[in-house]
Parts: C-alpha cells; structure tokens; sequence
C-alpha cells in the first residue's frame, strides 16, 4: 500500500479491526519513510451491483451517495454520524443479500424511507419530498396525513387523532 502522503510502498499495520458486518477490515497504517499514519479498507471483490435508475440507466451502486442523501435528509436534526452509517450498512446488505446483480433505485429509496421514518420524523418528511417527486402540494399534504394516520395506528391512536405535537 503506498502512503499517500509520501508515495512510499511500504508501510506497518498498526491496528485493524472488523467492519461492515466482517465484511471489510479496517487497517490503520504507518508508512516506514515519513512515519504518518493513514487509513485503508480492506474488503473481498464483491459482485458489482448496479442501480436501475428510474429512466432506465445503470450506474454502480455508491455507498458515499447513499450517506450523503442520508446527511442530507438529518442535518440539524439529532442524528449522529454512527447512526447513518449504520443505516448504510444495513441496507447495503439488505441489497447483497438478495444475490441480484441489478436493483432498481426505487427499492433502494424505499429501504431509506423505512429507515428514516423510523429514526426521525423531519428528515422522513424532507427525504420523501426529494425522492417521491411531489409536483403540487396537495400530493405532498396526502402522502403526509397517509404516513401520520399509519404512524398513529401503529401507536394503536385512532387515525382520527391529531397527528401534530407541538409545544404547549
């Protein structure tokens, strides 16, 4: 591994330990020239599983994507980093673990928005108005009483109870 600092080749693993469900090893190293210390990911070559967009491309699945749509969705909310990354991972497997080659996109936005609905209202509702594309407000209004009423009646409320909490 070169140092990517130095451009040295060789370097010592300092530390390592088990990530992504032992599914990748994480490697702190130091290079033996500048002695600086750096980090590298270890993981078997997987098969390469492909997104279907919604107008019919494929493109490589991208983990950093999907934490960045996630960070997006939770900035300012009281979601920390090790939560998302969680997230990630689990979806990531959740995909591997179907042993297809190709998803479509739409399941992997699913996936997001059962995560996120549980994990923090307000980033479920700015995540959903990215990924489902509402065109006009009265769509945005339904999709937000149908996920209230559903939350409710998961609480066993009825659907008829007010679904807004605020300070009183």
């Amino acid at each position: 591994m070169r140092c990517p600092f130095c451009g040295h080749k060789d370097s010592r693993v300092v530390d390592s330990r088990p990530v992504r469900g032992g599914r990748a090893i994480w490697r702190r190293r130091e290079c033996l020239r500048c002695q600086r210390r750096f980090t590298t990911y270890e993981e078997a070559e997987a098969i390469r599983l492909m997104v279907i967009k919604r107008d019919g491309r494929r493109e490589p699945f991208d983990r950093n994507k999907l934490y960045r749509s996630l960070a997006v969705a939770c900035n300012k909310r009281p979601v920390d980093t090790n939560t998302l990354e969680r997230i990630v991972e689990t979806i990531e497997r959740t995909l591997y673990d179907r042993g297809q080659r190709e998803v479509p996109s739409r399941d992997i936005g699913d996936l997001v928005m059962s995560h996120l609905r549980m994990l923090d209202p307000v980033a479920f509702v700015r995540y959903a108005s990215v990924y489902v594309g509402f065109e006009r407000l009265e769509d945005f209004q339904w999709f937000l009483s149908r996920q209230f009423e559903q939350q409710n009646d998961e609480k066993g409320h009825s659907s008829s109870s007010n679904p807004r909490r605020g300070k009183g």
